[in-house]
């Protein structure tokens, strides 16, 4: 059982021993162990709050980018209204464009039927009192071929000249 009962000397000189590392380890190694612990949790809170930053910047581009798209969103519908607007505007100016253009013709075409028709009334007139003076020339001849019809028409004329006078 001796193997289980220490000897005091042994014990003394594993205190001693035990001391001497103790102070060594305290003195020079654990300032160094608790500088690294140090630093590793200061690198690891800078990178905690490095990953903070990041994510709120990365929350206010995620904003700024939902911003700008239905900025866009916006811009296009009103472009796209714009553009139907006009679309229709066009359209409707090309119709009354067309109309007007039509009432020109139509106009056109009514004055220069109205003039081929006076045109073809003179010139229905002029042929009817041609005609008409031919026949007239004609009968006048025939009737006053004898020398008592003359005299008849002579007659008659100055009858009617006095009787208005």
């Amino acid at each position: 059982m001796e193997l289980f009962k220490p000897d005091t000397g042994l014990i003394f000189w594993m205190f001693v021993a035990f001391a001497i590392l103790f102070f060594c380890l305290w003195k020079w190694a654990w300032p160094v162990v608790i500088k690294g612990v140090e630093s590793r949790a200061d690198l690891i809170d800078k990178g905690v709050e490095y990953a903070q930053s990041a994510k709120a910047q990365l929350d206010n581009a995620r904003a700024e980018s939902d911003r700008q798209i239905a900025e866009a969103r916006r811009q296009q519908a009103e472009i796209l209204r714009e553009a139907d607007k006009m679309k229709t505007q066009i359209i409707d100016e090309a119709r009354e464009a067309a109309r007007v253009e039509a009432r020109k013709v139509m106009d056109a075409a009514k004055q220069s039927i109205d003039q081929e028709r006076k045109q073809a009334e003179e010139s229905l007139r002029k042929e009817m009192g041609a005609m008409a003076l031919a026949v007239a020339d004609k009968v006048v001849r025939r009737q006053m071929a004898d020398d008592a019809a003359q005299q008849r028409l002579v007659e008659t004329l100055i009858n009617e000249m006095d009787s208005k006078n």
